[in-house]
């Protein structure tokens, strides 16, 4: 039986269609095509130069001792970078009037890439915050065990982590319905047109589950040891006099920062996870939510701005060159100094 319905979905018209098996679950969103599509452009325009800029500077610092700290952040560049190649086939999907008309492994490969990068990035967030508070709570007995190979086997770890939980976008791509059928998204009788939106009540009965278990385990735990630590840092730099206004306003700042991410770019994603089980459905503002995580590779260079005093100098000549701005040099420099007493000959006296 085939219900006909004038619903809007990515303002586009859509047909529901119920299945004696499994009745097949289409999105009710609606979503606004452009909005999407200028969110998406918008994002690659900003996070694109930002982050190149990023690799290129923690690329030169990891073939000179790096820090661990160096490490997180160049691992985050990676995960940022590795999601804004695959945002053009977003971007192409939103501009096809929310349609996918490429191979539908494609869809799947792109999917699994969108949602790894996002719980790649809240977890290594988590480990720079943790990072911050053992150098300050702890500075001699962290000194003593602060190792590069550390922050890398921490990396390869948090990758493992959110490479495996999002493998379920494979997993539910490729089951089976009670019929033997497959999925909505391979389904003869499914849409083959739609990205990895619908999806079946033995698919649900999987995948929603597992998304209370991300909302937990790569939301809700990082949240709090961010907030945890960088607490505890302002804390502990407003006890110590000696450090300068500069540092404890960048550490500040770092945390804003890191904080603002979670809570604006995470949080609404996050939590449609947890509506949606409570409801057995995804909430029809979901699409939304994807929108405000993909902001992320916008603001995580200001993070990388105030963790580290290269990427500053970095980008405050890159931004100089862009501007056609020299650099601004104070009179008396070495040079110019040099050239003054070169007109004196030696042993002279000048008043």
């Amino acid at each position: 039986m085939i219900n006909t319905s004038n619903s809007n979905l990515y303002g586009n018209n859509t047909v529901q269609r119920k299945q004696t098996t499994g009745t097949l679950v289409t999105s009710s969103t609606m979503v606004n095509q452009w909005v999407i599509l200028s969110v998406y452009v918008f994002t690659f325009l900003i996070g694109l130069p930002a982050n190149l800029l990023a690799i290129c500077t923690f690329f030169k610092k990891l073939g000179d001792k790096p820090s661990p700290n160096d490490i997180l952040l160049f691992n985050l560049t990676v995960s940022d970078l590795l999601f804004l190649i695959f945002l053009p086939f977003k971007i192409y999907e939103a501009a096809m009037g929310m349609k996918w008309y490429l191979p539908q492994t494609l869809c799947s490969i792109s999917s699994y890439v969108f949602f790894t990068t996002i719980y790649t990035s809240s977890l290594l967030l988590m480990a720079i915050s943790v990072n911050r508070y053992l150098g300050l709570a702890f500075p001699f007995k962290y000194r003593q065990i602060r190792r590069p190979k550390y922050a890398m086997g921490g990396s390869v770890l948090i990758w493992l982590i959110s490479a495996s939980h999002c493998s379920i976008v494979f997993i539910t791509v490729h089951m089976q319905d009670n019929n033997g059928t497959a999925n909505a998204t391979a389904n003869t009788t499914a849409p083959k047109n739609v990205c990895y939106e619908e999806f079946t009540n033995k698919q649900k009965r999987f995948l929603l589950p597992a998304r209370l278990e991300f909302f937990v385990v790569l939301y809700v735990v990082p949240l709090l040891v961010c907030v945890f630590c960088y607490i505890n840092c302002i804390y502990i730099l407003h006890t110590r006099p000696h450090i300068t206004k500069e540092k404890k306003h960048r550490a500040i700042g770092m945390a804003l920062c890191t904080l603002s991410i979670f809570l604006l770019c995470f949080l609404p994603y996050n939590t449609s996870h947890l509506i949606g089980y409570s409801s057995n459905k995804s909430p029809e503002w979901r699409y939304y939510t994807l929108l405000l995580s993909t902001l992320n590779t916008c603001l995580d260079p200001i993070v990388f701005y105030f963790s580290s005093s290269t990427f500053r100098d970095k980008s405050r000549v890159s931004f100089l060159k862009v501007m056609h701005i020299r650099p601004w040099k104070p009179k008396g420099t070495t040079a110019e100094m040099t050239n003054v007493t070169n007109c004196y000959p030696k042993n002279s006296v000048t008043s």
